[in-house]
């Protein structure tokens, strides 16, 4: 019986490592994705510069049910409003794959272990 529980124990820490590199790895990438299309410039991790923070938006949009199908068509189509008067501009280049890992990172606050 305990052989079956240090067994099962073992894989449940394998499967939590695995599942943790992986988001590891999609964080790294959705950072990189940001980088590589001046998502940096106006926007940080933790502090707002023109736009709003990452993990702010996060905030803001976390009981929302349709907030990554609203991120993605305002990063794809830019526009004003949702946080003042100053537009962001339409990153229409980004594929739905792109927009996607790049939502779902902002809505979880954009973690990252090498964030400046």
């Amino acid at each position: 019986m305990h052989r079956a529980i240090k067994i099962f124990l073992l894989f449940a820490l394998l499967a939590l490592h695995f599942q943790s590199a992986q988001a590891s790895s999609e964080d790294q990438k959705a950072y990189g994705v940001a980088k590589q299309n001046a998502c940096l410039g106006c926007h940080a991790v933790n502090k707002k510069i023109v736009g709003p923070s990452f993990e702010a938006v996060a905030q803001k949009y976390q009981a929302d049910s349709n907030a990554q199908v609203f991120l993605k068509n305002k990063i794809a189509k830019g526009g004003a409003g949702s946080w003042g008067v100053v537009p962001m501009p339409a990153n229409a280049k980004l594929s739905d794959a792109d927009l996607s890992l790049l939502t779902s990172w902002i809505l979880r606050g954009a973690p990252n272990k090498n964030q400046n």
